[in-house]
């Protein structure tokens, strides 16, 4: 019995019988298995409570569910989880290996693409999931000129502070201003890529240094196009291109000119207009929150008072 358990990522054996040990991946044979998120639907026998995907970048989710005793199925994205509060006991069966460990805040569990186990939870739990394509661990190992991305480990219970954080900060993306949550979330697949390339991959990464940033006439189109209050697409993968850069590289040379990633950045000129509209309109918070691109009045609010420490309401008070 082992706990926390690590073993290398492995694909499937014909007709659902379990991976042969030490197989390596097969990227055809991925692209035929089942969606992760679809695999997880059927065994969690529920629908997730909030849920966002990019098709550069995979999916986010938040999951509540009942207890579980089933077999996790191949599945054709890496599967990532991160809790967001409380203590269970997990257990994990994947062949002759067994793991107990505990699901908790400060700890991941990685099921890899092309994988099977069984899993026994006991107790309801809340639980947010990254489905990430191979094709983004080998993108994110390219851009960053780092070593082969090699097998992602098996982890069940796994303690990695960074990692939980990261994904966990993912659950307040799911619902809010559409551009900027989508921003974020692009960033954040690939800053977790980066991770677990660097800390849970068969061959550990090691990102070369990056030196110097945009250039003015890059940096001003950039800018520019964050600015933008039409529907200019402000995805990461298009400021990207318009850069002439990898996602990867357009990321750290912004913050390198700006000291702000894109999607502070993004997030930093969303407040001050949210502040100029309530200082200098008659306009309602609701017309507000529609205006700068929020799904409600109250994620708007949520958002507004995580950067000030006051409600919309209150802070055009205090400031009229």
């Amino acid at each position: 019995m082992l706990t926390g358990s690590t073993a290398p990522m492995r694909n499937p054996s014909p007709k659902g019988l379990p991976p042969t040990p030490g197989a390596k991946p097969d990227d055809n044979a991925i692209c035929e298995l089942r969606a992760a998120d679809a695999e997880m639907a059927r065994v969690l026998k529920t629908k997730p409570l909030r849920m966002a995907s990019d098709s550069d970048s995979g999916a986010i989710a938040y999951w509540k569910h009942e207890p579980l005793h089933d077999v996790v199925e191949p599945m054709a994205d890496h599967v990532v989880m991160a809790y967001p509060a409380g203590s269970q006991a997990l257990e994990r069966r994947s062949g002759k290996s067994a793991a107990i460990s505990t699901a908790r805040p400060g700890v991941v569990t990685i099921i890899p693409a092309g994988s099977t186990s069984r899993w026994d939870i006991h107790r309801p739990m809340h639980v947010v999931q990254l489905y990430l394509p191979q094709r983004t661990l080998l993108r994110i190992a390219d851009e960053a000129s780092t070593a082969s991305a090699g097998d992602l480990l098996e982890r069940t219970g796994h303690p990695d502070a960074i990692t939980s954080r990261l994904l966990l900060s993912a659950a307040d993306s799911l619902e809010g201003s559409a551009a900027l949550d989508t921003l974020f979330r692009q960033q954040l697949t690939d800053l977790l890529a980066t991770r677990l390339l660097a800390a849970h991959a068969g061959v550990p990464a090691a990102p070369q240094p990056i030196v110097g940033g945009l250039s003015p006439s890059v940096l001003r189109r950039a800018i520019e196009r964050l600015r933008s209050d039409s529907d200019a697409d402000v995805s990461l993968s298009a400021l990207a291109s318009d850069a002439g850069l990898s996602r990867f590289h357009f990321c750290r040379s912004f913050k390198e000119s700006t000291g702000l990633s894109p999607h502070a950045w993004l997030r930093q000129h969303r407040l001050e207009q949210a502040m100029n509209m309530l200082r200098e309109s008659d306009e309602s918070v609701v017309s507000i929150a529609a205006a700068l691109g929020y799904s409600s009045q109250t994620a708007f609010a949520a958002a507004f008072k995580k950067l000030t420490g006051e409600t919309p309401s209150d802070w055009r008070r205090r400031v009229r």
